[in-house]
């Protein structure tokens, strides 16, 4: 990461920012880092652009939970120690195969994917998706949400993750080391045609940890491909999102916005 706010970024947010909506950001990048992961593993024909038409028939997600599960017992014999302070699933996912988009046998593979992800893996409801949500595209957030939250808790077990999930790890392992924050520097950030008298400030704590707003907010910055990715609370966000809903000048009258005494 170069640079933010008045400075160029290179090749980062501006590639993939333009073609979508602010909010639709973090979506397209979850679903490109996803489908890149899903294809090094099992050698899918998925992109971004097609990630529910390459799952839709859930016979991917379904040996994918088989693998999950076997991942998990094997490190349930060669680690016991470490399996006993985990949640492991315990069965895996009948599955159909052959099951051709939108036939019965689809619905079924999905469904019982979904049920694998609530009984065995313990998934939380506010992750979780249906099976119209993939089959008819109605929720395509919470499967994308679903999905990481599985890669996320089957990397314990050995798997392989996605590069979201290692950012994450990494962020986690840089607060484990560090107990006490250093000195605040310089503003780094600034949004881009900002005229208001306060400019909302991104102080550059350390490096890829910036402090924002008024706030005592910290988040942490990382480039994901073409996508400058901002990790805050539990979640991910891409920058340009993040800062729509949180600078005032940026925020328009369909942002949850925090309210603010800063001008226009």
């Amino acid at each position: 990461l170069r640079a933010l706010g008045n400075v160029r970024i290179p090749g980062a947010a501006e590639q993939s920012i333009r073609p979508y909506k602010s909010s639709e950001q973090y979506l397209y990048a979850m679903k490109e880092d996803l489908a890149e992961w899903l294809k090094e593993l099992y050698g899918l024909d998925i992109e971004a652009g097609t990630f529910a038409t390459a799952l839709e028939t859930g016979a991917a997600l379904c040996a994918h939970a088989n693998n999950v599960t076997r991942a998990a017992a094997e490190l349930a014999r060669a680690r016991p120690e470490r399996a006993r302070c985990l949640r492991l699933p315990a069965a895996g996912v009948t599955c159909n195969p052959a099951a051709q988009p939108g036939t019965f046998q689809a619905r079924d593979n999905v469904s019982n994917f979904i049920r694998w992800c609530r009984k065995e893996m313990g998934i939380k409801e506010v992750l979780m998706f249906e099976t119209e949500d993939l089959v008819l595209r109605k929720n395509e957030k919470n499967f994308v949400l679903c999905l990481l939250e599985v890669a996320r808790r089957a990397s314990r077990f050995g798997m392989s993750a996605p590069t979201l999930v290692q950012m994450e790890e990494e962020i986690e392992e840089e607060l484990r080391r560090e107990l006490d924050l250093p000195p605040g520097e310089a503003p780094l950030l600034r949004p881009p045609r900002c005229t208001c008298p306060v400019q909302f400030p991104m102080i550059k704590m350390s490096e890829g940890k910036y402090r924002v707003g008024d706030s005592s907010t910290l988040i942490f910055v990382r480039i994901l491909r073409s996508h400058v990715m901002v990790r805050v609370g539990g979640g991910w966000d891409t920058l340009e999102h993040y800062l729509d809903k949180h600078d005032p000048c940026r925020c328009t009258s369909l942002c949850e916005c925090p309210q603010s005494p800063r001008g226009h």
